[in-house]
This record gives structure tokens, C-alpha cells and sequence, in this order.
């Protein structure tokens, strides 16, 4: 069974800056596709940033566009979520999640896309 572990999560104020990493339990990760949901409470788990196999492509949820970046890590079995300009909006628990299947380009942003999960890390944007 493939683990995901998300880490980077915390509290930063607003215009502030996080980087998220997520680690697979398995190296031969390096033909998987990812992506980063989050959740805030009492909201259903929304799609953030994606990246395929083979696709020179990022994909962001319109309001994170410009300000968060999705990168695989030199280590081929981590995706990194470089998050700057923060806003109070973007606090939520946050997701990595992992396909070996490449999703089609219209279903990419959908959780049902991805058959791994991590257990989430909360960022908390306040002053």
C-alpha cells in the first residue's frame, strides 16, 4: 500500500509564504501524477494545483493562479506546493494527492482522479 505524508504545513500571516512537500512511500513514484486538494471547515475539498506525467502543463485553481507553484522535487518520489501571498481565504487542511493512471485533462480537478491520499497539514493564514 503506497503512503503519501504531507509536511511544510503551519501558521503565516497574510502576504506570508509556505512550501508544502508530500513524500511517497514508494520510489517508482516518478511515473505518477499529482495533485493538491484542501478543505477548509465546513466547505467540501476543493482542487488546488496538479501535475501529469509527460505534461509540461501545471494546472491552479483560478484563485491561487500567480501565487502558488506545483514542482516535483529532485527526489522523483516528492511534489513540492510553493505557496506565496498568502491570503486568510487560502486556510485549510491541504491534501496531496497521487494517481498512477494520467488523468484526462478534464478530469484532473477531480478527486476521484486519484487513488492516494495523504492524511492532510493544516495552513493557517492570520495575523
Amino acid at each position: 500500500q503506497v503512503e503519501l505524508v504531507e509536511s511544510g504545513g503551519g501558521l503565516v500571516q497574510p502576504g506570508g509564504s509556505l512550501r508544502l512537500s508530500c513524500t511517497a512511500s514508494e520510489r517508482t513514484f516518478s511515473t505518477y501524477n499529482w495533485a493538491w486538494f484542501r478543505q477548509a471547515p465546513g466547505k467540501d475539498r476543493e482542487f488546488v494545483a496538479a501535475v501529469r506525467q509527460s505534461d509540461p502543463n501545471r494546472y491552479y485553481l483560478d484563485s491561487v493562479k500567480g501565487r502558488f507553484t506545483i514542482s516535483r522535487a529532485n527526489t522523483l518520489n516528492t511534489v513540492d506546493l510553493q505557496m506565496n501571498s498568502l491570503r486568510p481565504e487560502d486556510t485549510a487542511i491541504y491534501y496531496c494527492a497521487a494517481n498512477l493512471n494520467r488523468p484526462i485533462t478534464s478530469a484532473l480537478r477531480q478527486k476521484t482522479a486519484y487513488a492516494y491520499w495523504g492524511q492532510g497539514t493544516q495552513v493557517t493564514v492570520s495575523s
